[in-house]
Order: structure tokens, then C-alpha cells, then sequence
């Protein structure tokens, strides 16, 4: 499903260039839960940039089902992030003054699907066990709530591909095992799963973590998930 073959991305400030990423190659098949961990400047929000099609190599190739990302225009590029991939950020992304059901729907919108928006947005805050909070608004959530709210919204499009860049690291404990406990229970109902933090106790929900360093993979390590992460 993702194939990554020596990419690398470098970024230019003015004179300057700076390497993030230094020939990384990658793959992750449909249905895997995948950690990416690192330091900070390891390179790991850069990498997933290029996977949910934000930005694109500096060299190297990325093929995504099958298709050269090369290959794409903007508006195609586009497309693929709206039909194939559901973003979930730290800091929820959610409209502060509309509703929780207005949030999800706001996929739908930008890609102009009105038949039954409504009534899939709802369905997706069902399914993340927020149907009764559809009303409310984003301050009149917990942390943890929002961050439903936000998996919703990524959710809603029916995506292969959900990556998740640090989805806890603004919540308490309590709540970060509730949101991978929901991430668990996606990828158990066939959704692949990219997931990027600095934490090892959340990286230990994924099945696979890949560790990256100054650009580079320095790892790449298969195991079963702890305990806890399986209830």
C-alpha cells in the first residue's frame, strides 16, 4: 500500500539547505498499525508529510496503491488526501464556535459531497462513542472528546489510511489509552494505521515501530502488542 524507496526531502533556507529525511525506504502493507518514533528533528513529522501527500520527495520515490505520487498534479494530490487518507494532528484542528457534528462534516464539504453528509457525520461520531455530543462545541468537550471528535472527522471519508502525528500528546493518561484504544479497535476492523510519537508507551500499541534518527530508519522491529494494549 505505502512504498517508500530511498526518499529523501531536503529543505532550502536561502543559501542553506538542511536534510530531513536521508534515503529512507519503507513499506506498510494494507491493514498494518505502524509506530514511527523518533527525537524531535529526527525527521518522523517530515516523513509523514510525504505519506498523507502534504508534500513530496526531494528525490527518491513514493508509490501509494500502486500510483507514482511523482506522477500527480495538486488537485490530484489533493484528491488522494481526501479519498484515501484521514489526518488525526495533536492539536484537534477543530472550529472552535461550530458543533462537533458541523466539525466532521467539514471533510465532506471541502470535497463537495452533500448526499447524506449529515447522516455520515453522525454515524462517524457514533462510531468513535460520541453520537449524544454531536451539538456541543469543541470548549464544551474534554481534551479527550476532542480528540474523538478529531479521529471522527478523519473517519468520515471512509479512508484506507488514517496517520496520526502525536494524537496524545496533549491528553492526560487516562485519555491517551482511551484514543488508542480506540486507534486498536480501527486497525482490528481493517483500517492501516501510520502512527508518529516520541512516547515508547504508546509506540507499544502498534504491532510494528520504526525508529528513525538524524533522517535515517534505525530500526525496524515486529512484536505482538503488550497486554494492555490488546483489552
Amino acid at each position: 500500500m505505502i512504498v517508500l524507496e530511498n526518499v529523501t526531502k531536503v529543505y532550502k533556507m536561502g543559501a542553506l539547505e538542511v536534510p530531513a529525511l536521508k534515503g529512507v525506504s519503507l513499506r506498510v502493507e494494507e491493514g498494518e498499525f505502524v509506530a514511527i518514533m523518533g527525537a524531535s528533528g529526527s525527521g518522523k513529522t517530515t516523513l509523514m508529510n510525504l505519506v498523507g501527500c502534504l508534500d513530496v520527495p526531494s528525490s527518491g520515490r513514493y508509490v501509494l496503491d500502486g500510483v507514482d505520487i511523482a506522477t500527480l498534479n495538486d488537485d490530484q494530490l489533493a484528491a488522494i488526501r481526501n479519498r484515501k487518507i484521514g489526518f488525526v494532528f495533536q492539536s484537534f484542528n477543530l472550529i472552535p464556535r461550530s458543533s462537533a457534528l458541523h466539525n466532521v462534516e467539514m471533510p465532506l464539504i471541502y470535497a463537495g459531497r452533500v448526499a447524506q453528509r449529515r447522516e455520515r457525520a453522525f454515524a462517524a461520531l457514533e462510531a468513535v462513542g460520541l453520537g449524544e455530543r454531536a451539538r456541543h462545541q469543541p470548549t464544551e468537550l474534554s481534551g479527550g472528546q476532542q480528540q474523538r471528535v478529531a479521529i471522527a472527522r478523519a473517519l468520515v471519508t471512509d479512508p484506507a489510511i488514517l496517520l496520526a502525528d502525536e494524537p496524545t500528546g496533549n491528553l492526560d493518561s487516562e485519555s491517551s489509552q482511551d484514543i488508542m484504544r480506540l486507534l486498536s479497535e480501527l486497525n482490528r476492523q481493517g483500517r492501516t494505521i501510520v502512527l508518529i510519537t516520541h512516547e515508547p508507551d504508546i509506540a507499544s500499541w502498534a504491532r510494528r515501530t520504526v525508529r528513525l534518527r538524524d533522517g535515517l530508519v534505525v530500526s525496524d522491529e515486529t512484536r505482538p502488542p503488550q497486554p494492555g494494549a490488546a483489552a
